[in-house]
């Protein structure tokens, strides 16, 4: 992949060093960056830097009568594939949401015909403030597509969203809207609906029953998913993950609250349930901290009742049952066997199956086999994300191959 180049404008933040990242990545890919450096973002980051790593001209004045001889801010704006402000300020967003035009960048940004792509970089509080949120849906409104921050700790010491998505998951973003679904898109058209992490049943206002899933391996097969171009809604539990880029996200608690999510999101062609739900809740949630009693003798007595199966009430699913329904087996003895059971029990039309009496679970790596009506595959242990992209073409090869036998 060469001859894509991208209009970077590079926003003030902290964050802003991890741009020298991200075009690092680009170069490798044979994208090229051409940069635009806020006044801001020179407070952080030096056009010697930026320019050593994008080798071209970092363009920093509007009234510069140099810059705009040799490239105006009408042609910069036109000159790319694609214009990606990392990081997108508070500032940056709000100027090009209500049309402002007063330094180099926000006219760039007001005079491009180009697709835009924003990776936003704030405290949380902004991030979570009314007047973002509005212009964020202006932005989106308008055409421009806006990444989900991530989540985490922040260099003024509060945590929550804000942070800058990684420069690897912006740089796939950037691939996916540069080449399309033409090169990436073998499941272009396709809905996928996927459940992923833990789910949290309340005892009372501060305890919950759960379990260890991290979520890992149902995010990597949104993502994979995503790359290969399809539409992907992505019903997680309690995770610290954060959302794959191109992928749509509906966060729940509870068993009853994904399941209502799940059914929502329906009809698709494609269900997969990575999620580990909890099959039991408690009857009744305490309105109040439930209190120890104290002495040996003393206990609790919990009574559960039962989770509804989410993965069967698609898997059985009368009107608009997807086209793929795929379940997952987490078992600790007799993998293959139980999950050739719940094939048949829930209805589905594969199981991928993994033991996870090991280091699975919140683990980097996964060992599956893929049970459906014919031969079991087993494959080898690797990284979740390999598994992910491994499934991933599966699911491509399945549909295509259904379309040939078609014809």
């Amino acid at each position: 992949m060469s001859g894509k180049r991208i209009l970077l404008i590079v926003g003030g933040g902290i964050a802003a060093y991890k741009s020298l990242e991200l075009i690092r990545l680009l170069a490798k890919d044979g994208i090229a960056a051409r940069v635009i450096l806020t006044k801001a973002g020179a407070e952080f980051v030096t056009p010697l830097s930026l320019g050593s790593l994008s080798g071209d001209k970092v363009y920093q004045d509007l009234f510069n009568l140099t810059d705009e001889a040799e490239m105006g801010h009408i042609e910069l704006s036109r000159s790319a594939n694609l214009v990606v402000v990392s990081p997108a300020t508070a500032d940056l967003m709000a100027k090009a949401a209500n049309g402002l035009a007063n330094d180099l960048a926000s006219t760039t940004l007001l005079a491009t015909d180009k697709p835009v792509l924003m990776a936003p970089a704030m405290n949380v509080r902004m991030w979570g403030h009314e007047a973002t949120k509005r212009n964020v849906a202006q932005l989106r409104a308008d055409g421009v597509t806006v990444m989900e921050p991530d989540e985490g700790p922040m260099a003024c010491g509060e945590f929550g969203p804000g942070r800058l998505p990684e420069p690897q998951r912006i740089f796939e973003q950037i691939k996916a809207m540069l080449y399309g679904p033409s090169e990436f898109g073998r499941l272009s058209g396709f809905k996928a609906v996927i459940t992923a992490g833990p789910t949290r049943e309340p005892m009372d206002p501060v305890r919950f029953l759960s379990n260890h899933s991290s979520g890992k391996q149902g995010y990597a097969i949104a993502e994979a998913l995503a790359k290969l171009g399809a539409d992907v809604r992505l019903v997680t539990g309690p995770t610290q993950l954060p959302i794959p880029a191109g992928v749509t996200a509906v966060k729940v608690e509870t068993a009853l609250d994904m399941h209502k999510a799940v059914q929502a999101n329906l009809p698709a062609d494609i269900f997969i349930g990575v999620a580990a739900v909890a099959d039991w809740r408690p009857a009744t949630r305490a309105p109040g901290k439930l209190k120890l009693k104290g002495g040996e003798e003393a206990g609790m007595t919990l009574r559960l009742v039962e989770n509804p199966d989410i993965l069967k009430s698609v898997g059985i699913r009368k009107k608009d049952r997807p086209r793929l329904v795929v379940g997952f087996a987490a078992e600790t003895s007799s993998v293959e066997k139980h999950a050739k059971a719940k094939l048949i029990r829930k209805g589905c039309d594969w199981v991928v199956a993994n033991d996870v009496s090991g280091d699975v679970m919140g683990g980097a790596d996964n060992e599956i086999v893929l049970v459906s009506q014919g031969k079991p595959e087993r494959w080898p242990r690797m990284g979740k994300g390999e598994v992910a992209t491994r499934l991933a073409k599966r699911i491509a090869d399945y549909f295509h191959s259904a379309e040939s036998a078609a014809e």
